[in-house]
Parts: C-alpha cells; sequence; structure tokens
C-alpha cells in the first residue's frame, strides 16, 4: 500500500538500533510529508558523513575532518589532563561518562572487547597504539572502564598485564554499574561513582 520508495527508507530505518518497525513508519511517513525542509537537509548531512566524520587519529572518538587530519574535542582541550587516560569500550561509553562530569583525562576507544567466541583474541585490539598512547602522552595512570561483562572484564585483565610493564597505576572503574548493563544506559550519578571509587588492579 506504500510506495517502493518510501517502504525502503522505512526498511533502512528499522536497521538503526533501537528504532522498531513501528517507530521507522513514523519516521518515513513524517519525512515523506515534511514540507519544512527536514528531509533534504537529513539527506545532505547524510550523505556527508562518511567524508567528513571519522574516528579521532589519537583515541578513536569520532572528529571532524579538517585538512585530511581528524583530532577530536576531547584532544585538542589543553584544559585535560594528559596524564590520566580511561579506555572504553566504544564512542558511547566516552560520551556517557563525559556526561557524569567526572573525568577530566583524555581516552582511548578501543572499538571491540577481547571475545573468543566471537573471534575476537588480543592480537585484534589495538595494544600497540595504547602503549604508544600511554608513553607517547607521559600517562601515570589508567582508568579501566571497559563494561562489566564478561567481555569486559577480560579485556581489563588483558589491558592490566599488558599495560603493568609500562610502569604506570592502572584503576578499574567501582561498582555500581549492574553486571552485564552498558555503560550507555547508566545515569550520570552511578557513572561519577564508578569513575569517583576506582580501584586499582594488581
Amino acid at each position: 500500500m506504500l510506495p517502493e520508495r518510501l517502504r525502503r527508507v522505512m526498511e533502512l530505518l528499522a536497521r538503526l538500533p533501537g528504532v522498531g518497525e513501528k517507530t521507522a513508519q513514523r519516521y518515513a511517513l513524517y519525512l515523506a510529508a515534511d514540507r519544512k525542509g527536514v528531509a533534504a537537509e537529513l539527506g545532505v548531512e547524510l550523505a556527508a558523513l562518511g567524508a567528513n566524520v571519522r574516528p579521532c587519529d589519537r583515541c578513536g572518538n569520532l572528529a571532524d575532518v579538517i585538512d585530511g587530519h581528524a583530532v577530536c574535542g576531547v584532544c585538542r582541550d589543553r584544559r585535560r589532563e594528559a596524564r590520566l587516560l580511561c579506555i572504553v569500550h566504544r564512542v558511547q561509553d566516552l560520551l556517557a561518562i563525559e556526561r557524569s562530569g567526572a573525568m577530566r583525562g583524555r581516552y582511548f576507544v578501543l572499538g571491540r572487547l577481547l571475545s573468543p567466541l566471537d573471534g575476537v583474541g588480543p592480537d585484534e585490539l589495538p595494544l600497540a597504539e595504547l602503549s604508544r598512547r600511554v608513553r607517547e602522552d607521559g600517562v601515570s595512570e589508567v582508568i579501566l572502564a571497559t563494561p562489566p561483562s564478561v567481555d569486559g572484564e577480560a579485556t581489563a585483565l588483558l589491558l592490566a598485564r599488558e599495560l603493568a610493564a609500562l610502569g604506570v597505576t592502572i584503576s578499574r572503574i567501582a561498582s555500581g554499574i549492574p553486571h552485564g548493563g552498558d555503560l550507555e544506559f547508566a545515569d550520570q550519578v552511578t557513572l561519577g561513582r564508578a569513575i569517583d571509587g576506582r580501584r586499582s588492579i594488581g
């Protein structure tokens, strides 16, 4: 009953996380009936997204591409404590911790977690890049803020073992985040307490 192109837009929207079939239909119908130019403006921005936004060259956070380089706002902020480095799984986790206001250091986004069942071993993690970042920035403390899940804990233990040889203090975010939960959905108070109450590993 709907035009083919509109159905295609609905199918694409339904692939987005948290967007079900009914929500996708509501979005697509709104955009099709839009008379304020939102659909056209959204189309232009989406078309330019891949070329103008990419992972930060230093930490993996998302950043604008300027003159062929991508350095995010956190890495550019000279008020940040360069000797304090927080390691997270995803950009969503970085943003969640930033909302807590408890982290004044910088970040390193892994992009994936150690997960033998999914074929992700130590060689698939950016351990060499992380070690180089710790040395170059003179990092004195590393906060392991991987999720409190089986894969997150295994990754934290691996990172603690790899970084121990660099002579840095290694801490793990404290309890408060439910086991198996995602940092992205934790409230600001819980995340703030988790950062403030981090504990040493090893």
